[in-house]
């Protein structure tokens, strides 16, 4: 019944756009061009044969995002877990982490930021003066490597401009929420240009606090500043430099007993995040045979998250039980890459192929600090050369292929004595052919390879004295790979006013790394351990389209859909021991998950809408986007709801002002963006005899708000 109600809007909707491309002729506005940044080459997003959604300014602008969490929905099949002050952990096609606790991760989605390596640091991700986000679906395993196997999000900012230019943007919304941000660009010489860009956002979130009598202990409190610099060295010689600093001091008060906003902490935790990062890009062209393109990056962030374990205060629990959990990371990162662009006179093969050529650096120091008793120091260091050939086979097929080769060395230890290192070569690859079928079409067909590191479950392996359930197999977790086949067709028509992207893809996992959980039963101190484990495979199947079409001058019409079915493979769950009473143990049987769906991993999702000119300076614009329900874990069978959202903006254009007006979810809608599943004796509440129990953590209520902005 849920997919029906699902299908039937959807049917209308096309109905409805089918009509308006049949009286298209009245428009003559044609939609801009998209030029992706984040591949090997820079190419216009049509002539790009992957798929890849890219949010210009506007989409971020009319989304009233601030941070990448926000942005995320408008993406086919791209999910984001909370279990934070906000979604930190994104997923893309059901792949992807959920959460980090004890353990250093692996990641399987890259983030990208000016040329600076925030993979993990979602809290970075700010939308402050960006001109665009570029989300890639699938393994980019030639470009980006180790920390690439699901896709990857590239974030460039605004460069600075040849004109002086200033903008003053101010933001009022429910729930005490405000939001000031500056920016200002222009030449400091002829060969010198600068651009700052500050931002302060404060929230009081919209949890309460009833023990506390306080509305803000799952606030907003973050300030972002970035500067550039843009140097013209001289005619060949290009020189970018940035520099980027971010103060986050959020709350973290998210889980009540009964799974509503009012929370009874009376030792709420936090999400906090110190970053000050810079790159240098360098773009040489003083040579006829290649040109050069350089970035050297450095990053130090100080996480701090922490939370109420009980989500009670001393005297709930019969035995006045009271605890808190809190993680100190530092994390420290450099990163280096080099690579050669051919030109027309150095193609080979007779002029026919176009290569790139390049050399890839990065080390990293993560040491953790868990209630100042418990240490870990994660370092990595990670080595790679990659290349590829672009061979015009005929006038419109072309054929791509790609190689990264890459020598990953990864040393742990932690206070407990456990020690690892672990040495590996990994590759990953690309290839694909596209045919170029008209001026305004392209179809391609891609196979593609990539890869996560192994590594090893540090926590777990030192406390399996103490829990006889952990078993040698699970002190480590082997090397993940995945074979990635794509079919797409993308193009503009109807003189640039349509343009649309449909691609459909199979992936085939081996040795998926899947968290699994293991109950600790010490009555004096219980606890779920969290480990990795490998299952045999998984596989996944989707569709994902996007359509933008500017109907007539006034109305343009937007769309993204994607379906996914994502499945486990032969993977049979690890047995945990779950404590029925002080004096008996039960060991649960092992789960099957063959054929289950992944967690975080809807089967379809939804973006679509309209914007229209009401007159020269008055627009609005009415967003609707749903989800299907998902699991929350690979470890219980605990689901979100599925939902649909409706948003609207009103927004009026003055010659150099502009003034909103906005809401968020106006129907109300329950969101649940993470969920827990307590089994027996391992629940939080009392009050039903601590039985097995599902707690939720609840997205966005219906929130509105005013904005506006000046331009000097």
């Amino acid at each position: 019944m849920k997919t029906n109600n699902f299908f039937k809007p959807l049917a209308h909707a096309i109905g409805a756009v089918s009509a308006l491309i049949s009286t298209a002729a009245l428009a003559e506005t044609a939609i801009e061009e998209v030029v992706v940044t984040s591949q090997l080459r820079a190419t216009s997003q049509l002539d790009t044969p992957t798929s890849v959604s890219v949010l210009d300014a506007a989409a971020i602008e009319t989304r009233g995002a601030t941070n990448l969490e926000q942005l995320l929905n408008l993406a086919p099949n791209v999910n984001f877990s909370s279990g934070a002050s906000r979604g930190r952990f994104v997923q893309i096609r059901g792949i992807g982490e959920r959460s980090q606790f004890i353990d250093p991760v692996n990641p399987s989605v890259g983030l990208i930021v000016d040329g600076i390596d925030f993979t993990g640091l979602g809290l970075a991700a700010s939308t402050l003066d960006m001109q665009q986000v570029e989300i890639l679906r699938g393994p980019q395993g030639t470009v980006y490597g180790a920390n690439a196997l699901a896709g990857l999000v590239s974030m460039t900012s605004n460069a600075p401009t040849a004109d002086t230019y200033a903008k003053v943007s101010a933001e009022a919304a429910r729930y005490g929420s405000s939001t000031l941000s500056a920016v200002t660009s222009g030449p400091l010489s002829e060969q010198l240009g600068y651009r700052f860009a500050v931002q302060n956002q404060q929230s009081d979130g919209y949890v309460r606090n009833r023990y506390l009598d306080s509305k803000d202990t799952n606030n907003i409190d973050e300030t972002v500043a970035r500067g550039k610099l843009r140097y013209q060295a001289s005619e060949d010689l290009l020189l970018d430099f940035t520099l980027f600093y971010l103060d986050a001091d959020n709350g973290y008060d998210a889980f009540s007993f009964d799974n509503s906003r009012t929370t009874q902490s009376d030792q709420p935790g936090w999400d906090r995040q110190e970053t000050l990062a810079g790159a240098v890009s360098a773009q040489w062209s003083g040579s006829d045979l290649f040109t050069i393109n350089s970035v050297l990056s450095a990053a130090s962030s100080d996480t701090e998250y922490g939370y109420d374990e009980d989500w009670s205060y001393v005297g709930f629990h019969p035995w006045e039980y009271s605890g808190t959990d809190n993680y100190l990371r530092d994390r420290d990162n450099l990163s280096a890459d080099v690579r050669m662009v051919s030109t027309d006179e150095s193609r080979l093969f007779s002029g026919s192929t176009g290569w790139v050529a390049g050399v890839y650096l990065r080390t990293e120091e993560e040491a953790l600090e868990r209630n100042a008793s418990f240490t870990s120091q994660f370092d990595t260091d990670n080595a790679a050369i990659y290349g590829q050939l672009n061979t015009a086979l005929t006038d419109r097929l072309e054929l791509i292929t790609g190689l990264r080769l890459e020598q990953r060395r990864a040393d742990y230890s932690d206070n407990l004595e456990v020690t690892n290192s672990n040495d590996e070569n990994l590759w990953g690859g690309n290839i694909t052919l596209q045919f170029s079928a008209d001026d305004n079409t392209l179809i391609y067909g891609t196979l593609s390879r990539g890869y996560k590191a192994g590594g090893v479950n540090g926590y777990i392996n030192s406390v399996a004295d103490d829990n006889e359930a952990i078993g040698p197999d699970a002190y480590l977790f082997d090397t993940e790979s995945m074979l990635n086949y794509e079919l797409g067709v993308k193009g503009d028509w109807l003189e640039n006013r349509l343009q649309a992207q449909l691609s459909a893809f199979y992936q085939d996992r081996k040795n998926v790394q899947a968290k699994q959980s293991i109950f600790n039963p010490d009555p004096q101190n219980p606890s779920f351990d969290d480990y990795l484990a490998n299952a045999a495979g998984g596989n996944s199947t989707g569709i994902e389209a996007e359509i933008n079409f500017q109907a007539t001058d006034a109305l343009q019409l937007f769309a993204t859909f994607g379906w996914l079915n994502a499945e486990f493979v032969d993977f049979i769950s690890s047995t945990h021991v779950d404590a029925r009473d002080d004096s008996e143990e039960v060991a649960l049987p092992p789960v099957d998950l063959d054929g289950r769906d992944l967690a975080h991993a809807p089967n379809y999702q939804y973006f679509t809408g309209a914007e229209y000119a009401l007159t020269n300076n008055l627009s609005a614009r009415v967003e609707l986007e749903g989800k299907d329900d998902f699991y929350f874990s690979n470890s219980h069978n605990e689901k979100s709801t599925a939902y649909e959202l409706v948003n609207a903006r009103l927004t009026y254009r003055g010659d150099n002002w502009d003034l909103s007006l906005w809401g968020r979810n106006l129907t109300d809608e329950v969101i649940y963006t993470r969920g827990f599943y307590f089994s027996n004796q391992g629940g939080n509440n009392p009050a039903n005899y601590y039985a097995p129990e599902a707690y939720y953590q609840l997205g966005e209520p219906r929130t509105a708000g005013i904005s506006g902005s000046y331009t000097f």
